[in-house]
């Protein structure tokens, strides 16, 4: 039987089980040893999966993944928050659209510590809706800031969907670090426009708050500075080469970890329930990345990659049109999945491409990160827009859409820019590279 067909089979059996609910690492182990033993036999087959689940449990680098997991299940243990908030409600609040700029200001600095755009969503959901209600909002868009926001830690770092990437593709994980600190903050800086400009046009959408005086500014400082300085230590640490990337995730956990005994935040019944969730999440993470890892096998022997950039190179399309058609598949997949399952059922197939075109790995990977993320808000489904409605019940799901359509038409624009101009994304990397 020809190759082609079998790793078409495999990967068609792999859709299956996904679409039967099955775990999407599962369904990738099982895909990738059944079709490696169609070519290898049954013992290289569960070899495969054996040798990749060893390299994975005993890498060193993938200690990253359940750190920087725990450092986000401390920190909302120790109301970061809650703090983050208040301290954005307090500087900003009294600006048009002043309520919904801090939550995303707060989205984007918790959802980098959390690590997750649903979790996310659903925590700031339950921080950051109800004060905007109390001011007047309009539901729909202040649902909308949320589900939108949320996404934005997906790209800022430290980005769990980029240290997944970095594991796979083989490359540094300080490189892409860097270079999603620009594009990280050029998100950000375009979803506050448009809620300035959305606030300005519908002002009674988004009233602003009372100004707080300095007293409570200063309060809200003090309740917020040793997170911030938590998240200082450990940014400053990685850029500086003062610590690795696994040493700045460990002292983050400590610090985190800490906050949680010095504040009082959270009992030990809380500190148990929040490792056991990150010791499952982690898990997980684990599992689908040993199946990437295990389908490499058949993919390599069937050769389908290189088969399918060769059939991508015989349509002589501009590469443009190629890295435009890519944004449109991840839309879709992204509404329907998270991105590290779209990260890691795809790459074996897209990088290849990418790289014959003649793009860089490093601007690729925080691209496909960012388009990723778009499409978790992108209708008809958009997984964050269920989980905001799924923690806000009483606000339609069609209203949730409407206010989440500004900030959509941003994050298209701004994915066009860093597009269209790349060094934005590299600039920050080959500097570095050159102190």
């Amino acid at each position: 039987m020809d190759p082609i067909l079998i790793a078409v089979a495999g990967l068609l059996a792999m859709l299956i089980l996904i679409a039967a609910h099955a775990p999407i690492g599962a369904a990738m182990g099982i895909a990738a040893v059944v079709t490696f033993a169609a070519f290898a036999g049954w013992g290289p087959g569960l070899a495969s999966l054996g040798a990749e689940a060893v390299s994975a449990l005993t890498s060193v680098d993938f200690a990253i993944i359940p750190l920087f997991l725990l450092m986000g299940a401390f920190s909302v243990a120790s109301g970061l928050s809650s703090d983050l908030s208040a301290l954005a409600r307090a500087f900003l609040g009294h600006r048009r659209g002043g309520l919904a700029m801090a939550t995303i200001g707060v989205s984007a600095l918790f959802g980098a510590v959390c690590g997750s755009a649903i979790a996310s969503a659903a925590t700031i959901t339950r921080v950051c809706l109800p004060d905007m209600l109390a001011h007047g909002y309009r539901p729909g868009f202040a649902a909308g800031v949320i589900a939108a926001s949320a996404t934005l830690g997906i790209i800022i770092p430290p980005s769990l969907v980029l240290v997944i990437y970095a594991i796979l593709t083989e490359l540094d994980v300080l490189t892409l670090f860097a270079a999603a600190v620009i594009p990280g903050i050029i998100a950000t800086l375009f979803q506050i426009c448009a809620a300035v400009v959305f606030a300005r046009a519908y002002p009674q959408a988004a009233p602003r708050a009372a100004r707080q005086n300095w007293a409570v500014r200063m309060k809200a400082l003090g309740r917020a500075w040793a997170v911030i300085v938590l998240g200082l230590v450990v940014t400053v640490g990685i850029y500086s080469g003062i610590f690795t990337i696994t040493e700045a995730a460990a002292i983050g956990v400590v610090g985190a970890l800490l906050l949680c005994f010095v504040r009082s935040k959270a009992g030990a019944a809380a500190l148990v329930d929040a490792a056991r969730d990150v010791a499952q999440s982690a898990g997980t993470i684990y599992i689908i990345v040993i199946g990437a890892f295990t389908m490499s096998y058949f993919l390599a022997v069937s050769g389908l990659p290189q088969s399918f950039v060769a059939a991508i190179d015989a349509l002589s399309l501009p590469p443009l049109a190629v890295v435009i058609a890519f944004y449109a598949l991840y839309l879709v997949l992204g509404a329907l999945f998270e991105p590290l399952a779209v990260l890691v059922v795809t790459l074996p197939f897209v990088l290849p491409v990418i790289l014959a075109l003649g793009y860089d790995p490093v601007w690729w990977g925080v691209m496909l990160t960012m388009v990723s993320g778009i499409g978790m808000v992108t209708p008809p489904i958009g997984m964050n827009v269920f989980v905001t409605h799924g923690v806000a019940r009483n606000i339609p799901l069609a209203d949730i859409y409407r206010g989440v359509l500004p900030f959509f038409v941003a994050d298209i624009a701004r994915l066009l820019l860093l597009t269209l101009f790349p060094t934005l994304t590299t600039w920050l990397p080959t500097l570095l590279d050159m102190m």
